[in-house]
């Protein structure tokens, strides 16, 4: 998907004149360990740390201020610098040489890409050419189209009463807010000063204050090294409240105590993982519960995960969601993906480490379960992603990282880890776990890099028991390899068995156990269901179970999908409700897509959406505009075809 935001650049003329250039030439096609999304020249100069200081303006929905990149040369030779930007405003570009003195600078754009962005190319004055490192100051703006930044009026948030901003930087949206080389091979550290109305609070991935008096300016320090999709920010009615030594929850004072029970076990989690993966290297780990229009599930920024409130279900019943962030705080945080072909070695390994923890602090079957649905989605994936793209390392060089293999990269990945360790052993396995992250703690990593390095310490050390042409099978080739490990549950064996006996009816409803089961066996129940129910058993099921009005946002999600795609229309106000009440991608864009896909509700899909879409954010916009265009290609296709 990419947003289909207009990009609006103006370069407000000065005494350093802008001039329109063409984009940098890209290196060699072909190259597996280039980050083809990105205009950065890091071959000639490399960012150490970035200093924020910025205003965030609620009226004019931007953040103005400046950002101060200091940088060190790396081609002694280079003239340019090149930053990736997004509707950004350039107002001003300076340097301070070694001496402390102000060195005023020419920058210009390059050609826009619509899914990259436009190119700002600075020119090193000749005077600091020879500098190793030198420190590049951008004055900006942001715009109100900013992809990664939402601007929520005051009626969106739960409280009514005061404005929120929430960030979100991945995969290459910091950009739109940052002017700043915005690929994941390079790690910063990085300051921040931001200025806000005096009755919010800003926060930050970097070391918050659970104290913090709320004066209307913070200050933020992260001392770690960061890629720049980890830069977030956050300004709201925010209120703290901690769980444990290490760990709270931020969100708004309407849902603090509801969210503090729903995620009174993250310090459990917290010293599990440590426990398993080794030592916790962040300092903090709080949450932030954000408006329902956050994009995701959850986001991993560092010391401070951002969640939907989606996942307050009153049972702590989706917390998976937090145990995958937090695992995070290794693989992809500590560890990072070098490029955004090789995204699975975030999302696949934190899967892994995600069902591992979840094993320990819930037990092997609730694990269990977990895997069987997220096996379930993996292959609903194969239907309808291009078998190129099924590999968990594709040649990536066009397209969108924001979505190219919807979920594979996670649930594929996975389950290869997985394979190894059911080849291996656990042990084993866990002496490379450990092993891997220490050897490359605040480093960046390509799928080949991990490749030799899984050959060398592991394969090779285990005799053969898998080959590294059996690993390339999964990192390379579509689908799954015939001795792919495949998940079982027993409960949710039980729950389809269920379903199909009471389709066909040969148990009562009242007869189903379903006051036994977790949500996941509801949603594996309701996915089991045979595709010829009527209209009264569909009614007679919803009006038992609560469907309609569960507060587990998974159970509606599953639940609506199956109204959408049979056309149970007594229950369509219900789902126009819903897709009103959520933001995040995963639980409102496949409703939309049923809908649009059964043959008759796609205006009726589309005048749902016009009626929501102020409800959500940008990416999450993005990503349904992108249904409505293939639906109405298909449809266009098939009446050329009668």
């Amino acid at each position: 998907m990419h947003c289909k935001i207009t990009v609006l650049i103006i370069a407000l003329l000065s005494a350093f004149a802008c001039t329109q250039s063409e984009a940098p030439k890209p290196r060699e096609q072909g190259d597996l360990a280039r980050d083809y999304f990105t205009f950065a020249n890091a071959e000639h100069f490399v960012t150490d740390h970035l200093i924020l200081d910025l205003y965030v303006d609620f009226e004019a929905e931007q953040l103005r201020g400046t950002a101060k990149l200091n940088m060190r040369r790396v081609d002694e030779h280079a003239t340019e610098i090149v930053l990736d930007t997004r509707d950004l405003t350039i107002e001003s570009a300076s340097f301070f040489s070694s001496a402390g003195r102000s060195i005023g600078a020419d920058f210009r754009f390059g050609e826009h890409d619509k899914i990259m962005g436009t190119p700002l190319i600075v020119d090193v004055p000749r005077t600091i050419q020879a500098d190793p490192e030198i420190a590049l100051i951008i004055t900006y703006r942001t715009s109100p189209n900013s992809t990664a930044l939402q601007w929520l009026p005051a009626e969106l948030t739960a409280g009514g009463e005061h404005p929120f901003l929430f960030s979100q930087s991945q995969a290459i949206h910091a950009r739109s807010w940052i002017p700043l080389q915005d690929t994941p091979a390079i790690r910063i550290t990085y300051q921040a000063t931001i200025s806000t109305p005096p009755e919010l609070l800003a926060v930050m991935s970097a070391n918050n204050d659970p104290d913090a008096e709320r004066d209307g300016t913070y200050e933020f320090d992260m001392p770690q090294r960061i890629p720049s999709y980890l830069l977030a920010l956050a300004v709201g009615n925010i209120y703290f409240a901690p769980i444990g030594e290490q760990t709270g929850v931020y969100s708004e004072p309407e849902l603090l105590e509801a969210s503090a029970f729903e995620f009174a076990d993250t310090q459990a989690m917290l010293e599990t993982a440590e426990a398993m993966f080794g030592p916790y290297q962040w300092g903090r780990y709080d949450l932030l519960i954000l408006p329902p229009s956050f994009p995701y599930g959850g986001m991993e920024n560092p010391r401070l995960s951002f969640l939907t409130p989606s996942l307050l279900a009153g049972d702590r019943s989706l917390v998976g969601v937090v145990a995958h962030e937090l695992a995070h705080s290794w693989s992809g945080n500590l560890v990072t993906n070098a490029t955004w072909r090789d995204g699975w070695l975030n999302e696949g390994w934190t899967s892994y480490l995600e069902m591992r923890l979840m094993e320990v602090i819930y037990g092997k079957e609730r694990a269990a379960e977990e895997n069987v649905l997220g096996y379930r989605e993996l292959l609903l994936d194969f239907e309808s992603v291009n078998p190129v793209m099924q590999a968990l390392a594709p040649s990536l060089e066009t397209g969108d990282p924001d979505d190219f293999q919807g979920t594979i990269h996670y649930h594929k990945g996975n389950l290869f880890l997985q394979y190894l360790e059911n080849a291996i052993g656990r042990k084993a396995f866990d002496v490379f776990i450990s092993k891997y992250f220490t050897d490359f703690a605040f480093g960046t990593i390509t799928s080949e890099a991990f490749l030799d390095y899984l050959d060398e310490n592991l394969l090779s050390v285990h005799g053969g028991t898998v080959t590294r042409a059996k690993a390339e099978q999964w990192l390379y080739k579509p689908g799954l390899p015939d001795d792919a490990v495949i998940p079982t549950s027993a409960r949710l064996d039980e729950a389809a068995a269920m379903a199909t006996a009471w389709s066909v009816g040969e148990v009562d409803l009242e007869d189903v156990p379903v006051s036994d089961w977790s949500p996941q066996g509801i949603v594996h129940f309701i996915n089991s269901l045979d595709a010829g129910l009527t209209t009264e058993k569909l009614g007679k099921l919803d009006q038992a179970l609560g469907l309609s009005t569960s507060r587990n946002a998974e159970i509606c999600r599953t639940w609506f999908i199956q109204v959408a795609e049979r056309q149970y229309r007594p229950a369509y106000a219900a789902l126009e409700q819903y897709l009103r009440r959520y933001g995040r991608t995963r639980l409102v864009k496949p409703v939309y897509e049923a809908l649009a896909k059964n043959g008759s509700d796609l205006q009726l899909a589309q005048r749902m959406f016009a009626g929501a879409r102020g409800n959500y954010h940008p990416l999450t916009v993005a990503s349904i505009e992108t249904v409505f265009e293939r639906a109405l290609e298909s449809a266009s296709e098939l009446r050329d075809e009668s």
